[in-house]
Formats: structure tokens, C-alpha cells, sequence
């Protein structure tokens, strides 16, 4: 039980962040994003299953069900993957999550790719769409996410670009 509230504990720290988590500056660059959305969102994380090592170390899973709420109003579903170690503030995740629903009115999912870490508490965050994940009338969808939590609210920014013609 001890290495499941651990795991929570990292895996919200690192995938809700803990105020704004600084964009990791190894992250390749691509193309400018020229859109941006804004808004809320809800999330639920369930533990999926846990692996204590005796020295220390453990892995988690967990799934995600979030509510996007503002410029993108989508359900999103996900797994995650956490990694903990026994010095307290390092750690990192890995998660996916499947988007559904409407971007600025088109209608259509992606894929986003989380990557995360904590070092004796400093933490780096990167969330990107998955590269041709765009269905429907997102199709060439590109961009990256940022989130903040601000008293217990959850926003976050999407900074994309889109073909003009779904």
C-alpha cells in the first residue's frame, strides 16, 4: 500500500504538475505552432498495478479518464507508466492518451505522448500530439501542451497548428 500511495503521489505530481513544470530543454523543436487553445480540464487517475523491489525502487501503472473543457472540448482515456526511486522528489512517467472530440469546432482524436521527470524535485514536462494521430477533421494536427494547476483548477494551453481545409 505504501508503494501505491508513493506512485500516486509521483504520478500526480509529474503528470498534473505541481504549479508549471519547465519545458525540458532536450525536447526537439519542430515547426512553429501558430494556434493556441485554452481551457480546463478534469482527470481521474485509477491505479492499474504496482511493483515494490526491495531496494527501493517500484514501478506503476495507472489509467487516465480526463474532460477537456474550453477551445478543446474532448474526453481523453490513457494509461500511465511511473517510475519511483527511493530518493524522495525523483521519479518519472510515461503516458499516452487517445483525445476525442472538438478542436476550435472540427471534430475528429489524437494521440497525446507525455514525458516526465522529477530530480530532487525539479521537474520537466513535455506533452506532445503524436505525429499523423489526427482523425477526422483534425487530420495533420500538430502541437504540444502545456498544463497548469493553479488552486486545484487544472488549465491547460495547446499550441498547434492545423491544416486550413479538414
Amino acid at each position: 500500500m505504501r508503494d501505491r500511495n508513493r506512485h500516486l503521489a509521483v504520478a500526480l505530481a509529474l503528470a498534473l504538475g505541481a504549479g508549471r513544470a519547465s519545458a525540458d530543454d532536450t525536447t526537439e523543436k519542430g515547426p512553429a505552432m501558430t494556434l493556441s487553445a485554452r481551457g480546463t480540464f478534469d482527470v481521474k487517475v485509477a491505479p492499474l498495478e504496482q511493483q515494490p523491489y526491495p531496494d527501493g525502487q517500484s514501478l506503476g501503472r495507472y489509467a487516465l479518464d480526463k474532460q477537456y473543457h474550453g477551445e478543446l472540448e474532448a474526453t481523453a482515456h490513457g494509461e500511465m507508466l511511473t517510475a519511483a526511486t527511493p530518493t524522495e522528489g525523483s521519479a518519472a512517467y510515461v503516458a499516452v492518451e487517445r483525445v476525442e472530440g472538438a478542436l476550435a469546432g472540427r471534430r475528429g482524436s489524437f494521440l497525446l505522448q507525455h514525458a516526465g521527470k522529477m530530480a530532487h524535485g525539479e521537474q520537466w514536462l513535455t506533452i506532445t500530439v503524436v505525429p499523423d494521430s489526427g482523425t477526422g477533421e483534425l487530420v495533420g494536427l500538430e502541437g504540444r501542451l502545456d498544463i497548469q494547476i493553479v488552486q486545484g483548477r487544472h488549465d491547460y494551453q495547446l499550441a498547434y497548428s492545423l491544416p486550413d481545409t479538414p
